[in-house]
């Protein structure tokens, strides 16, 4: 019997029998990590989580004082206008 009708008729069997399937892999084959790479990765995503968590916590309060954030831009436009001398004569 060749390699491939084998498989199939395998598959087929497995098919038959039950119905749990294993779950596609979308991401790539575990790997060995050394012990500093480990701990690199962990204090890297434990920063990320906490500054995850202050900027939703600081959102959750100005939503509660009810403060409106608006955007600074120093070198922008808006913040020159007042600046502009206009000769009226």
């Amino acid at each position: 019997v060749p390699p491939e009708e084998r498989r199939l008729r395998d598959r087929k069997h497995l098919d038959d029998i039950t119905a749990a399937r294993l779950p596609p892999l979308h991401h790539s084959p575990a790997k060995l990590l050394s012990i500093e790479e480990s701990i690199a990765i962990q204090i890297q995503q434990k920063e990320a989580y906490e500054e995850m968590q202050a900027k939703l916590a600081a959102q959750k309060l100005a939503e509660r004082l009810n403060i409106k954030m608006l955007r600074f831009e120093p070198e922008g436009e808006a913040s020159m206008q007042y600046r502009e001398v206009r000769d009226e004569d």
